[in-house]
Order: C-alpha cells, then structure tokens, then sequence
C-alpha cells in the first residue's frame, strides 16, 4: 500500500496542497515549522482517526476555517482508492470512500499507517494513558471494528461516572445506588473486549518487538511487555503499586468475573471519589528491558530504542496479518535524534517497506539510502515536488 497523492485544505497551516508521492522513500525537508508534520499527520489520520500530537481533531483544522480536508489517493497494487476526511471544529466529522459517504470509522479498514514521532518518548517515559492510546490506535488498526467497542466503553464509562458523581452529591451510600448495576453489566461486557484484544496484542507483539530492538540497537536487552490490570488488583496509577503480580485472569469467563469482583470491592471508594476505578481505561502496558522497568530504569538511547522497537514491531504485525499490503511507514522528525549508528540501522530495518515517508529538517540527517525522492516545504507551501 502507497498514498500517490495527498491532497489538503484547511489543514492546519495549509489553505490548500496537493502533493504526489512514490513507491520507496520520501523524504519531506523543511525548516522546523514549515508544516513538514502536518503532511505525515495528514496520512496518518486516515489509520488512527486522531493525531499524534493533539487529542481533538479542532486544532487540526486552519484558523478562521470551520473545516479541514483532507484527501488521500491509495495504490494497492493496481487497485486504487480515495480517502476523504472532513475534520468539523464543531460537530461530526464525515468520510468518504471513492465518493460516497461513510462513517469515519470505517476509514482505517483502507489504510494501515505506522507513525514514529518524538512524541513517542512518552509511551516509554509517559503516563499510563500514553501507553494504552499506542495499543488501542494500534487495535484499530488490526480490527476497525475496535473503534465502536472503545467508543461504546468509554460513553458507559462518562455515564457511569456521571452517575457516582450525583449519588456523591447527593449522599446516597453504596447500597443505594442499585441502578449503578446496569451501568456495571454493560461496562463489564466492552471493558472485557478491551482487555483480551489488549492481551492478545501484547502476545502478538512480544517477538516482533524483541526482533526490532536488537536490529535497532545492536543489543538483545529482552525486552519484554505486560499488561497490569485493575481487574487482577493492580493500580498503575500508583506509582507504588506492585507490579510483579499480574496477569492472573485468563479468558472471557474470567476477566468478568475479575472486573465484577473488582467493581463491587470498590464501589464504596469509587462513590467517596466519584471516579470509576477499575477497567481498561485504567490498565498500563508494562515495558522492560533487561527485567526492570523502562520507565525510571532506562537510558535515554534506550527509551528510544524501546519506543522505535514498538512502532517497527506494529509494523511489522500490521504487515503479517494484513491483506493490504505493508502498511506506510512515517518517520516523523526522527533521524535528528539518533546517532549515527542507531540512524543506519533503522534506515536498514525500514527499506523494504513499500512507503517510507521521512520528515526532517536537516536534509543531512537522513541516510542517503533513504533520500530517493525530497519534497521541500516552506510556510505552509510545497516549494519544490521533484526527484533529486
């Protein structure tokens, strides 16, 4: 899968831009905000309907304009599609798929976009939530059909609360809030979803994760991933919970069982606060190397190496299990960050994924074997759309 052509307007600093690109490397050069990222945010929107650097889609849209657009023409082989995202500043978004309209979920069925950014340091050294959005943006990817179960939890989850927050204002006690076990079944039934799609991915990705750290860093450093469920009794939220003792509930039948048992052993808590305090919105993914914790453990070279190992290794899943070719790999403003060997290797790991899309500032930083094709962009504008 390749994006031939990218088309903007409103988007972000864009009135309007076309773009054509190609099989292989593309490299996009610019000063640092010129809009280099804002072209690979564009691409990446259609797989992860969100953006890596804000959580709302508002920002996303050019000052003065109610809307974006943003238009993507796909090649699959001889197979071609086009992509259309509406982003509103204010009500729903709308999509299309070769002209007709769809629901915007149904976007990433078409394209499979892995993104590694700067940002990404915070999956490794960032709260719990930074984690859990890498793999659910990551589950999307693998079943769209994700998108509505995490949609649907997290609507029970605003209700649920809501409703904790008004029998705390009001001072009901625990035992009086029978209707909060309406609220329990159906948050039981998504949350449950979540939390097996969530294990199997960290199953699936464990191998593919331990191959792209030691091709990225020339060291096998085992790293390991895990999830901590509030299920199983952990708080990753604390940062002295103990994490050595998860993973108990396996199975449907006994995640259920877990969460009820969990619900149930904090109602009283969960009304004193008004907060609900067990589920997936409050799981972590726990990183390792060596048997420590990334987090709080690790180098600087080494939180790097472990967050390019995640994004390469969700490429790499992406590219086992899916139909449509392997998915577009971005390597947002990354190469500045790496030494010399580390830019090597990743530009080794990378080169034979059909699209490999490259923003930096320096054109210098980039490999020479990854500079096929640049593309200059200055204030918004694409100044220069030619082989070099």
């Amino acid at each position: 899968m390749i994006v031939e052509h990218l088309s903007l307007v409103d988007f972000r600093n864009y009135a309007a831009a076309e773009v054509s690109l190609v099989s292989g490397p593309n490299v996009f050069v610019g000063r640092n905000g010129q809009g280099k990222t804002n072209l690979a945010e564009a691409i990446g929107y259609f797989a992860t309907l969100g953006s890596h650097r804000v959580s709302q889609d508002a920002p996303m849209v050019r000052y003065g304009a109610d809307a974006a657009f943003v238009r993507a023409r796909l090649g699959y082989g001889e197979r071609r599609i086009q992509l259309e995202a509406q982003l509103n500043r204010t009500g729903s978004n709308k999509a299309r798929v070769n002209g007709s309209p769809v629901r915007t979920s149904e976007l990433p069925r078409y394209a499979q976009v892995v993104l590694f950014a700067p940002e990404d340091l915070q999956i490794v050294r960032g709260d719990p939530s930074s984690r859990r959005r890498f793999a659910d943006q990551l589950l999307v990817q693998r079943a769209p059909r994700m998108t509505g179960v995490l949609g649907d939890y997290d609507r029970v989850l605003k209700q649920r609360t809501a409703l904790l927050k008004s029998a705390r204002a009001r001072g009901l006690k625990a035992d009086q809030l029978t209707t909060l076990d309406v609220w329990d079944d159906k948050l039981i039934s998504l949350g449950t979803e979540i939390i097996l799609a969530r294990l199997r991915l960290a199953e699936d990705l464990a191998q593919p994760m331990r191959d792209a750290y030691e091709a990225i860093a020339g060291a096998d450093h085992d790293p390991q991933l895990e999830w901590l469920l509030t299920v199983d009794g952990a708080d990753p939220e604390d940062d002295s919970s103990a994490v050595a003792e998860t993973g108990s509930s396996v199975g449907a039948e006994a995640i259920s069982a877990s969460f009820r048992a969990g619900l149930t052993a904090k109602r009283a808590q969960e009304l004193e606060r008004g907060v609900t305090l067990v589920g997936p919105h409050r799981d972590d993914l726990l990183l390792r190397l060596r048997g420590l914790p990334v987090k709080g453990y690790a180098s600087h070279g080494e939180s790097w190496s472990t967050a390019l190992s995640l994004r390469l290794s969700s490429a790499q899943l992406l590219r086992d299990q899916l139909r449509l070719g392997d998915p577009i790999v971005i390597l947002d403003d990354v190469f500045a960050e790496l030494d010399a060997e580390r830019r090597a290797r990743l530009a080794g790991v990378v080169a034979d994924f059909e699209q490999v899309i490259v923003t930096a500032a320096v054109e210098g930083d980039v490999p020479e074997a990854l500079r096929v094709r640049t593309v200059r962009v200055e204030a918004g504008t694409i100044v220069t759309d030619a082989d070099v």
